[in-house]
């Protein structure tokens, strides 16, 4: 259980790296994708067996803009970087790929089932994003070396 948990993890990061490579990320921020796709994937694995897949989706895509709001400040550069990389290990395009499979071969029934299970998931991705873009910028400042400079009379 531990190994298959491990294993999946550390393929989670190399795959968000690989499409932070696609993506045109620079290469300094490639750990911190790594670390956000594989933690992402890791607490979506360890909340999957007690809820359903768009729960689980959308607790690992408010772990996933926390962390990826929180480096973005640290490191001074767009949430975009870490966001769009971090965020590739929980997008559903196995499912979208069946549902559109079953629709071809005249499978309506598993085709609405697969399309909509997507659906599901893609829409507990935008609540997750939409949740924590809320959070003002400031809350995750902190642990920053940020200094503010006052006014002197």
């Amino acid at each position: 259980m531990i190994l298959h948990l491990l294993t999946q993890t550390i393929s989670a990061s190399i795959a968000t790296v690989g499409f932070s490579l696609l993506f045109g990320v620079p290469s300094r921020y490639y750990p911190c994708c790594a670390l956000i796709g594989g933690v992402s994937w890791l607490a979506y694995l360890l909340i999957l067996p007690y809820s359903s897949v768009s729960i689980a989706t959308f607790a690992s895509t408010v772990i996933v803009i926390l962390m990826s709001r929180w480096f973005a400040v640290r490191e001074r550069c767009p949430v975009t970087i870490f966001l769009i990389s971090g965020i590739i290990p929980l997008v559903p395009g196995a499912g979208i790929y069946r549902a559109t499979y079953y629709m071809v071969t005249e499978q309506l029934h598993q085709a609405v089932q697969t399309g909509f299970e997507s659906v599901k998931v893609a829409v507990a991705i935008v609540l997750g994003i939409v949740f924590v873009f809320e959070i003002p910028q400031k809350v995750f400042q902190f642990g920053t070396n940020k200094t503010h400079s006052s006014k002197k009379q």
